[in-house]
């Protein structure tokens, strides 16, 4: 994407939703997502811009938002200047919401992306016949603003992702992690043990991420707590604190 597309007025601590896709692509979850994406901020009271363009990455455009949102994005999606422009945004205070498969790529072309923004590289998840396992997740940082409004241990059923470490560093907060024990990790290879986390925020620099491994499926959009977390996550990373 070469040509940035045309934002409407929007106030200030609008989000942005960006879901382009380079690689996997589910086109029901994207598309349900989206849908809950801009009907929860817009609850909210805040202006939205939802888009597949990559172009919006650019510091003119990016400056009018206080938060963006990756919906599922895969692949490589931005150009060198999107992303020097976006690394520059979140260092500089900018928000950010990456869901499930905004940190589901294998490998990724761009490093800063899973070494330094996730903290963690993707290494699988729950493979067929039991990619969809119900578990527990046990929500660890109830204080933290995004995990406040969810119980203490949360049911559902999902795809549950792996990671090759468990992040830290860069005030990394681990916010909820999955209890192996509930459920069967299958291959063997995306079993890591007691400390399995799903959802977790870091600071870079003056800015905020915070990452949620679920919402596979396009009707985990529709769940109340889901619903929840998604809501309570955009609002914290439109925040000033980390």
């Amino acid at each position: 994407d070469t040509v940035a597309p045309e934002l409407p007025k929007l106030r200030q601590g609008a989000v942005l939703v960006l879901s382009k896709t380079n690689g996997f692509r589910d086109p029901e979850q994207i598309a349900a997502a989206k849908q809950v994406l801009t009907d929860l901020v817009r609850k909210e009271g805040r202006d939205v811009f939802e888009t597949e363009n990559a172009a919006v990455m650019n510091p003119r455009d990016l400056a009018r938002f206080s938060t963006v949102v990756f919906n599922s994005t895969s692949g490589n999606i931005f150009d060198a200047e999107q992303r020097a422009a976006f690394k520059d945004w979140v260092e500089r205070g900018g928000g950010v919401v990456l869901l499930h498969g905004a940190g589901g790529d294998p490998n990724y072309d761009w490093s800063w992306w899973p070494q330094v923004l996730i903290g963690a590289q993707f290494i699988g998840h729950t493979g067929r016949p039991k990619q969809f396992q119900q578990a527990t997740i046990d929500v660890i940082e109830r204080n933290h603003p995004a995990m406040r409004r969810l119980p203490a241990r949360w049911v559902r059923t999902e795809e549950w992702y792996s990671f090759d470490r468990i992040p830290s560093g860069s005030g990394t907060r681990i916010l909820a992690t999955v209890d192996e024990k509930t459920y069967e990790p299958f291959p063997e290879r995306v079993r890591m043990g007691k400390a399995h986390p799903v959802i977790w925020s870091r600071c870079i620099g003056k800015g905020r991420m915070i990452f949620s491994s679920l919402g596979h499926k396009a009707e985990t959009y529709a769940e109340p707590l889901h619903q929840v977390l998604i809501g309570d996550a955009i609002r914290w990373a439109g925040g000033k604190i980390c």
